[in-house]
């Protein structure tokens, strides 16, 4: 009988390989050197002033820097680079992407880095375009205008969580008002990605382990939201499957290439199964806790909630999270009756893997929970969001969400 997941071992890892979607994404080992020909694209479409958003970190340490520069240079690409990215970007950050990036005339932006650098990338490749250069990053996340164009993007990812570098969304905080809303637009898909795992080995335990989270709430939603698809199901499942096998590994032996292709893939499809089914209330109330606390770590936020909002939604999905979380918690039969062992199986499964925080660990208190609910509904683009939930997203249910993440469920 043959293994589940035996297929894997077939793999070359090595073999860069184009995965498809509607940005063109070069996968595998050795996959930077593709920066070569995206290099000799531009140079053909005459773009030869770029736009680098990285932070000083990710692009010394990762070993990005000197590869970058040498096929620019061999392309005779004029380049600059935004060392400013920090992690869930703020609006104050794209504005001065924006004006380095307009002063110098750059006719395409690279984002170098995680879901943070991509987003910010996007986010300036929008306000750099002739059309948008009056609006400032306020304007383009409160939703003032409808972006149909934008700067080429060009995406080189260092993490396996976000997806971002072969999707159409974009995430910014505007920190005074506590809003942390999403923009979707298909003027933002890069044109090119980059998803080298060799990359991805400087990762620390704290970004491999909650970045791989964030995929697994990536699926978990697009694969029961309203407009869900097979397709969108079809990923779910098996971005699940490779995470529950991989993550430890890689958590163990972080040189491990081969955990980190396995990451990496179930990232990218993680990315391509939201860009399909959405998202709904694990995204939407996340944002709000790291809308006013930005030192928080997104894949975390998302590990204190997801529990709770399985067992929110279990009654309306049963059967399709009883599938893709078999990896997880199996045995699950499918039926409505299983929302709080399916959300225990969850949560304890995020503690085996040292992820043991729940919101009052993270300085949340029950006097918290109303304003987080009215960001929730109040913050521009969440209401999408909230209205793709499998049950109804009344302010009770969002609370008592809140509510449940507080303490373990498993107590």
């Amino acid at each position: 009988m043959l293994l589940n997941g035996a297929w894997e071992s077939k793999v070359d890892i090595y073999n860069v390989f184009e995965l498809r979607c509607k940005t063109t994404a070069y996968f595998g080992i050795g996959a930077i050197k593709k920066f070569k020909d995206i290099c000799e694209f531009l140079n053909k479409k005459d773009m030869k002033k770029i736009l680098i958003l990285t932070d000083e970190v990710v692009y010394n340490v990762t070993g990005i820097k000197e590869k970058v520069e040498k096929f620019l240079g061999e392309a005779g690409i004029e380049y600059i680079v935004y060392y400013g990215i920090k992690p869930n970007p703020n609006v104050k950050m794209i504005d001065e992407a924006k004006k380095m990036g307009l002063d110098f005339g750059a006719k395409a932006v690279i984002g170098i880095g995680g879901g943070s650098h991509i987003d910010t990338a996007k986010s300036v490749a929008v306000l750099l375009h002739e059309k948008y250069k009056n609006y400032t990053g306020s304007d383009l996340y409160e939703l003032k205008f409808i972006p149909e164009e934008a700067l080429p993007i060009i995406a080189i990812n260092t993490t396996h969580g976000t997806g971002t570098e072969v999707d159409r969304f974009a995430v910014a905080t505007i920190e005074e008002k506590g809003y942390k809303p999403a923009i979707a637009y298909d003027s933002i898909y890069p044109i090119f990605a980059i998803d080298d795992p060799e990359i991805t080995k400087s990762l620390p335990w704290s970004q491999t382990t909650y970045t791989a989270i964030d995929a697994i709430n990536h699926v978990t939603e697009a694969a029961t939201t309203l407009a869900a698809s097979p397709y969108s199901i079809l990923l779910a499942k098996e971005t699940i499957r490779l995470v529950s096998k991989y993550l430890p590994q890689a958590q163990a032996k972080p040189g491990d290439l081969t955990a980190r292709y396995f990451l990496l893939y179930a990232s990218t499809i993680a990315g391509i199964s939201f860009d399909n089914g959405l998202l709904h209330f694990t995204h939407a109330l996340e944002h709000p806790l790291s809308g006013i606390r930005p030192d928080l770590p997104h894949g975390l936020g998302l590990a204190m909630l997801l529990p709770a909002v399985v067992k929110a939604i279990y009654s309306a999905q049963a059967e399709v999270l009883a599938e893709i979380y078999s990896p997880i918690v199996p045995g699950l039969k499918g039926v409505p009756g299983e929302a709080e062992e399916a959300a225990k199986g969850i949560e304890k499964w995020l503690f085996n893997i040292g992820v043991t925080q729940k919101l009052t660990d993270e300085g949340f208190k029950e006097s918290d929970i109303d304003k987080l609910v009215e960001l929730a509904f109040n913050t521009p683009s969440l209401d999408l969001l909230l209205s793709l939930a499998p049950v109804k997203a009344t302010k009770e249910i969002v609370k008592q969400i809140y509510m449940d993440s507080l303490y373990p469920l498993n107590k």
